[in-house]
């Protein structure tokens, strides 16, 4: 198992541009079975998204699977009870929403991350300026607090999100909602090169990353790629674990043509 504490020293130790798909916790009931078949798939790390009843950063696709999640049971105790103990070699990241954190407070909640073998955390709708008590309570705890920019976000923030935050810096390639693209985002490129310039941290792009066509450009401009909602719809659609790791296998191979 990847001890917490290890995400990003794991991400910089890989020699390849990095790839990190998203599961919804409960989405189906053999989604514990798709985080392994990912992990052996090729993934650097893997993002598990905890059910929310107002997921306002997603767009349809994992709005879907978070309500499809909840209505078949999946909670946050269950979630982490289930990936207790899973043994992948590679770190395991929640994202979540903040009032699931209040919910239980920073404190138990990380406790309960790092019981869980959990690596990092990605907070996705946390203020900056709410988020140094967060990532303290988190660092006493070996988990990494993994912050997002956004192409409005401005160099000294950038330069505040990158400082603060640890294990990556998340990257989101639009201002609006995850959802799949046909086409990597015009500004995307830049976004990750204004990151980059202000941190060596590895930066990942994600929002839109639907398959190799997007993933590639990408990947040219930034360190790696997280890739959900195409892999969710898939789920949603009813393929097999086997069906939706085909396509993570598909943009490892793409994303090593580029490390070559």
């Amino acid at each position: 198992m990847i001890n917490p504490g290890t995400l990003e020293t794991h991400l910089r130790q890989q020699k390849h541009k990095l790839l990190v798909p998203y599961v919804t916790a409960g989405v189906s009931p053999d989604w514990v079975e798709l985080i392994i078949e990912l992990a052996h798939s090729g993934a650097d790390a893997i993002e598990i998204g905890l059910p929310f009843s107002h997921p306002m950063l997603e767009g349809v696709t994992i709005q879907e699977a978070s309500l499809r999640a909840l209505q078949a049971g999946m909670t946050t105790d269950r979630a982490l009870e289930a990936i207790a103990g899973l043994d992948l070699g590679i770190p395991l990241v929640v994202m979540t929403y903040s009032n699931l954190i209040r919910h239980r407070g920073a404190d138990d909640f990380c406790r309960q991350l790092a019981a869980a073998g959990v690596s990092g955390l990605i907070p996705v709708d946390t203020p900056l300026d709410e988020a140094p008590a967060l990532v303290e309570a988190a660092r006493r705890l070996g988990i990494e607090v993994v912050l997002v920019v956004a192409p409005s976000t401005p160099a000294d923030r950038i330069s505040q999100v990158a400082e603060l935050g640890s294990g990556f810096v998340y990257a989101s390639t639009v201002m609006g909602t995850t959802g799949e693209r046909g086409t990597l985002a015009a500004g995307a490129g830049e976004l990750a090169a204004r990151v980059r310039s202000r941190t060596d941290r590895p930066v990942l792009l994600g929002f839109g990353i639907s398959g190799p066509e997007t993933a590639v450009p990408a990947a040219r401009a930034a360190d790696g790629v997280i890739m959900g909602a195409a892999l969710m719809r898939r789920v949603l659609a009813g393929e097999s674990v086997e069906q939706v790791a085909g396509l993570v296998r598909q943009v490892r191979a793409a994303l090593d043509e580029l490390s070559d």
